[in-house]
């Protein structure tokens, strides 16, 4: 690990030709993105900026970046926040437990002192690198996907500052240790909390919303082996309607791809309305919502 002071991070090759080049990339490998999708996808690689990329449970922003990292032959980092986050998971921690064994062992066979001990025990060899230092530190292609950071505290999420602006990251005992190579970056969020203004005014902007009934079909079509187009169109409708509904949870882009996989396993290929009655435990998760739904799974043919 090489440590430098502050300055830019390492230049990469482009990624990316046109925003074309991305839909074009992102389709081969069965994600459907628009042009804002595509288009931000290849500004954040020329201007290298991190996404910010909002919006519901469940419509593909975490997907988004595991395709972006397939598409570009990159290794995917991934941090999942949760509450509690703190820098020895998210960031890096000391190895305690091997540095006070090597205190224990030089004080004891060689007579060190405290100085030189000191300079031993806080070297590469005893540190722990968790996601966002192993992806600072990288030498191949990385994308660094940080997921759904509106789960952590405010003071954890400051944690994330100096790596969104400079692709850098400061330890004390080692000094600035700067990118050899610029990631991507894409962090999510679902919006249980308002993220503060300084994450955002690092990144770039995307909200992922759930998609329109043709882009939908489109989807389960791309993603469901032998799915007839009958089908696919009723299960994109029936669900659309469902989300106009005032639910606990409206059925995310996964949930319509679990439903249709179902109606295919059962050997469906038009739905009747027993038929989607009896299935709807895969797209509805309350009974407020199931009950209010119940409309909604009358099928028209």
């Amino acid at each position: 690990m090489t440590t430098t002071d502050a300055g830019a991070p390492g230049s990469i090759t482009n990624r990316f030709e046109s925003v074309q080049s991305v839909r074009d990339a992102l389709r081969d490998v069965n994600y459907l993105a628009d042009e804002g999708i595509a288009g931000v996808a290849y500004l954040a690689d020329r201007l290298a900026k991190p996404v910010l990329v909002e919006g519901p449970a469940g419509t593909g922003k975490t997907q988004l970046a595991k395709s972006i990292a397939e598409i570009t032959d990159a290794r995917l980092i991934r941090l999942q926040c949760y509450e509690g986050l703190d820098e020895s998971k998210a960031l890096y921690e000391w190895n305690y437990k091997k540095q006070l064994l090597r205190i224990q062992t030089e004080r004891g066979e060689q007579g060190e002192d405290w100085t030189e001990i000191k300079d031993d025990i806080f070297s590469d060899e005893f540190l722990l690198t968790r996601p966002l230092l192993e992806a600072i530190t990288a030498t191949d292609p990385v994308v660094l996907l940080i997921d759904e950071v509106d789960r952590v505290e405010v003071e954890t999420e400051a944690l994330l500052l100096e790596i969104l602006s400079d692709y850098q990251v400061s330890i004390p005992e080692l000094g600035t240790i700067t990118a050899t190579q610029v990631p991507l970056v894409f962090l999510t969020s679902n919006n249980t909390r308002e993220l503060s203004e300084a994450l955002k005014r690092r990144c770039l902007y995307l909200h992922v919303d759930y998609p329109q009934l043709e882009r939908e079909k489109e989807i389960v079509l791309a993603k469901v082996p032998d799915v007839t187009e009958h089908l696919a169109d009723q299960v994109a409708r029936i669900v659309r309607s469902i989300r106009q509904l005032d639910l606990k949870k409206a059925p995310s882009v996964s949930e319509t791809l679990d439903w249709a996989r179902t109606l295919m396993l059962l050997n469906i290929d038009t739905l009747a309305e027993q038929t989607a009655q009896d299935t709807h435990p895969v797209l509805l998760k309350y009974q407020p919502d199931i009950a209010k739904a119940a409309k909604e799974l009358s099928v028209d043919d």
